[in-house]
């Protein structure tokens, strides 16, 4: 039987992810995991590719565009609160913020993270800027 979880956003620590996010990991059960992304003003991410796991995000505050690429298909969309896309394993992508603020975003991850060696580098289309 699985434990009850609780936490606040504000007990969670956050750290650098490999694209050069920050990220703060808020709960993980064993078939997914839960976790705040948030981009500073006028950053872009490094491109990466997830090697084991599938992603489901949701923009909760800011503006950005998010490119993702998978064999033959490619992909910018734009991003705002409310918005949910999903980030299928294999899935190169990298996202920006745009607009002046941050960009936060809640991703579940499936199944959990597992690790550092997780996101893999790969060439995107803009240059890193700010991480």
């Amino acid at each position: 039987m699985t434990d009850f979880l609780t936490t606040t956003r504000s007990d969670a620590r956050s750290e650098a992810a490999a694209d050069g996010s920050r990220v703060r990991l808020l709960l993980r059960l064993p078939g997914a995991s839960l976790a705040e992304f948030e981009l500073a003003a006028e950053q872009t991410s490094r491109a990466v590719v997830h090697r084991t796991i599938d992603e489901i995000w949701t923009v909760i505050a800011g503006q950005g565009e998010l490119w993702r690429r998978q064999g033959a298909r490619e992909e910018t969309v734009a991003l705002a609160p409310g918005v949910c896309l999903t980030i299928p394993r294999g899935t190169q992508f990298q996202f920006r913020a745009q607009g002046g603020e941050a960009l936060r975003v809640l991703g579940v991850s499936l199944p959990p993270w597992p690790g550092e060696d997780e996101a893999v580098p790969v060439t995107g289309p803009w240059v890193p800027q700010g991480v």
